[in-house]
């Protein structure tokens, strides 16, 4: 496959002199995402964890409802790019057909092709009850996402989501070019279908090395994680939206601490606040 980092070579001017040398840097190409034979959109990606991009991006996209209804999934390179080829099960293929949006998204593009307001702003699913952090899992939990950054490392131009529970660490890491293929990855890989394995969404925290923006609510409301912990900050619509969907939105997430935008009960020891400008 494609290599998702390559060098290349660059002059470096620093106070004065230029030095030749080379550079890390990230791919990024067109993937595209086929259903049944049907292009259903194609995204500028890193070409890594693809076939978790895959399932991700279809379940965040509605176009499935579980990973069992993908009977098979294939990555075919060509020239110019890669395709994801998916064969769904009968009733989803159908449905696909009709959803079919032909959008081409450029890097991270999360909304490009929607055709309606209504659309872009679509409520985000009901998250379960889940369970109580302290403040030290958190801390730990952001705490251990930059080490585990493998390309980032390298490149220093990719985002990163994972997933974090409290008595394994970090569960997956998944990193792009694109903040929102970041999160599809992570959210195709804990649905099982390509890792083979499981995990309850509802007891470790999503983490982001992105802004909060209304579509990466949406895919943790559809991966069904309770707590989203960003470095950056929110959206205000982020904000109504997670608040809407029961979700704890954890922001602005350092190593001297974070803030709580809403649902605060899921934050051990929260409900003691004082007032600050």
């Amino acid at each position: 496959m494609i290599p998702p980092v390559v060098r290349v070579s660059r002059l470096a001017c620093t106070e004065g002199s230029v030095q030749r040398g080379e550079r890390a840097i990230p791919e990024e190409t067109p993937v595209a995402l086929v259903h049944n034979g049907s292009t259903y959109a194609v995204m500028m990606a890193t070409p890594a964890d693809l076939a978790d991009f895959g399932v991700g991006f279809s379940l965040t996209e509605g176009v499935i409802g579980d990973p069992s209804e993908i009977e098979s999934l294939e990555l075919v390179e060509h020239a110019d790019g890669v395709e994801i080829r998916m064969w769904l099960s009968g009733e989803r293929a159908s449905a696909a057909s009709d959803r079919r949006r032909r959008l081409a998204g450029p890097t991270g593009c999360g909304l490009c092709g929607v055709e309606s307001l209504e659309v872009a702003v679509r409520p985000a699913r009901t998250v379960p009850a889940g369970r109580t952090f302290t403040s030290a899992e958190i801390s730990r939990a952001v705490a251990a996402l930059r080490p585990a950054q493998l390309l980032n490392h390298e490149t220093r131009a990719v985002h990163g989501a994972a997933f974090w529970e409290p008595q394994a660490g970090l569960v997956a890491v998944r990193e792009d070019v694109g903040r929102h293929n970041a999160l599809d990855k992570l959210v195709g890989h804990l649905a099982g279908h390509a890792a083979g394995t499981r995990h309850d969404p509802a007891g470790g925290l999503v983490l982001l090395t992105s802004r909060v923006s209304i579509e990466m609510v949406q895919k943790t409301a559809i991966l069904g994680a309770p707590v989203l912990v960003a470095v950056s900050a929110p959206t205000a619509l982020a904000v109504r939206t997670a608040e809407a969907a029961g979700i704890t939105l954890i922001a602005v997430a350092r190593d001297d601490g974070f803030e709580i935008f809403t649902h605060p009960h899921r934050v051990a020891n929260a409900g003691s606040v004082t007032n600050v400008a």
